[in-house]
């Protein structure tokens, strides 16, 4: 059998290491959290233990014997070992992550280009984006939180309005388009609009500002919205499109919004489980949204 250790108190060792590292009993107090008093008294019980002086106490300072040179490496040693081994045995702190899941459009056009900002705000927050035209079920797992466009009924799940759609028309500044009637002299791109809740057409954009005589059925068309802003953003045409999900392109200056009118129609909304929902890193990701989606200024 292994014989026991007879060894001084742990607090004991501490105080005699910091003093002789420091060759200062008060030093060694502030590191330590205790007071110059408790120092000394543990300095005097591992003297005691010994049976000889570990300090010879000068006027304002110290120094070691003989005794505390042989002593104090070997403590000090020690020491680190613990520190580094108990470094490397400490789990790190486990790191939310949160599944955000959004159609195509609304994650290429807002969410991955402030991704940046998100993740500078929240580092101890993974985000993963879920893009995806066709919604996911959130109660079996599948994500944590979602923007999803319309009206409802979204139970049981808990939902929180975010925007009220505004759409308009969009182009390229080289199209020098001022005034509606010179939406007569360019092409007009269609978005095929693949989304159980209508979309808006040229033709209830025209009725709206009185342009009865605008051909609404011709230029070019598209099956996915993002393809149709990126012809207008080439200058190929006007596009009717979110001016919330243009956002990027309006404040950079590659698409403006030249007039009304705008026409509101469904919105999009914020929607998690009631568990979710009390999650603080959830919470953070509906807060990052909101922050977003501040309907563009225009006409």
């Amino acid at each position: 059998m292994t014989a026991r250790r007879q060894l001084p108190p742990l607090a004991t060792l501490r105080a005699f290491e910091a003093a002789a590292r420091h060759l200062s009993f008060r030093q060694a107090a502030s590191e330590l959290g205790v007071t110059p008093t408790a120092i000394s008294h543990q300095i005097r019980l591992l003297e005691a233990m010994l049976g000889q002086p570990m300090f010879v106490r000068h006027v304002r300072r110290v120094s070691l014997t003989p005794a505390a040179a042989t002593l104090y490496p070997v403590l000090r040693t020690g020491f680190d070992a613990f520190a580094d081994t108990l470094a490397q045995l400490r789990k790190p702190a486990a790191r939310a992550t949160v599944v955000l899941t959004a159609t195509r459009l609304f994650t290429a056009r807002l969410l991955v280009p402030a991704l940046g900002g998100f993740t500078r705000a929240h580092p101890d927050i993974d985000l993963h984006l879920h893009a995806s035209d066709t919604p996911v079920d959130l109660a079996a797992g599948a994500a944590d939180i979602a923007v999803r466009y319309g009206t409802g009924p979204f139970d049981p799940l808990i939902a929180t309005p975010l925007a009220a759609e505004r759409v308009g028309v969009l182009c390229s500044p080289s199209l020098m388009i001022a005034t509606p009637a010179d939406l007569r002299r360019t092409s007009l791109l269609h978005s095929e609009w693949t989304h159980p809740v209508a979309g808006p057409d040229w033709a209830t954009w025209a009725r709206l500002a009185g342009m009865d005589d605008l051909a609404v059925e011709s230029g070019p068309r598209f099956t996915d919205d993002g393809h149709a802003l990126q012809a207008a953003i080439a200058g190929h045409g006007a596009v009717l499109s979110s001016l919330i999900l243009a956002a990027p392109d309006i404040e950079t200056g590659l698409l403006v919004h030249p007039f009304g009118p705008v026409i509101t129609k469904g919105g999009y909304v914020i929607v998690t489980t009631a568990t979710a929902a009390d999650r603080p890193d959830v919470a953070a990701v509906r807060d990052w949204l909101v922050s977003l989606v501040d309907a563009p200024s225009g006409p």
